[in-house]
């Protein structure tokens, strides 16, 4: 394969990816302004902490999409290791993402509801640019790919019973 069939592939492959991660993410946003427009509506708490109760709920939906769609071709052993990481990249991007909410809020006063729900977008948008990476990094990590340098495991040997063997 030449050099540049083997870049379109990957290319290919990145951009089929991107794809899924913005379906999965798109359904998340969705949940994440739902629950926040609604904890808003519903309860007296701040925009800051009903902007991380609706990530938390949007995160956990997330996981299951990036899992079971966008990533379910990806190595499944360590699940426990997989979780783990995927709850801290998801953590770190709860901060950006309501980082810029809490700045716009409290440092600049821009607290209406449409300037909430901007900023909370505008957070978002910087917040998925860092799980993209990082999940697709650390989290869902691909299998490696068999290569020139790589033999693939024996296909199993099944023994062949001959006449008058064992006799």
């Amino acid at each position: 394969m030449s050099e540049r069939s083997v870049l379109r592939a990957r290319l290919d492959a990145l951009a089929r990816e991107v794809v899924k991660f913005g379906a999965v993410g798109g359904a998340g946003v969705v949940v994440n302004f739902a629950v926040f427009n609604l904890v808003r509506q519903l309860t007296e708490l701040p925009v800051v902490r009903a902007s991380i109760v609706a990530t938390v709920v949007a995160t956990g939906t997330n996981y299951l999409g990036y899992r079971y769609f966008t990533y379910r071709d990806r190595e499944k052993s360590g699940r426990t290791r997989e979780l783990t990481l995927f709850l801290l990249f998801s953590v770190v991007g709860l901060l950006i993402e309501n980082g810029v909410l809490y700045v716009a809020t409290y440092w600049f006063g821009w607290d209406s509801r449409l300037q909430s729900n901007i900023f909370k977008f505008l957070g978002i948008g910087v917040a998925t640019l860092f799980r993209f990476w990082s999940y697709r990094t650390w989290v869902f990590r691909a299998l490696p790919a068999p290569g020139p340098g790589l033999i693939a495991p024996p296909a199993p040997v099944l023994a062949k019973k001959t006449e008058g063997a064992g006799k």
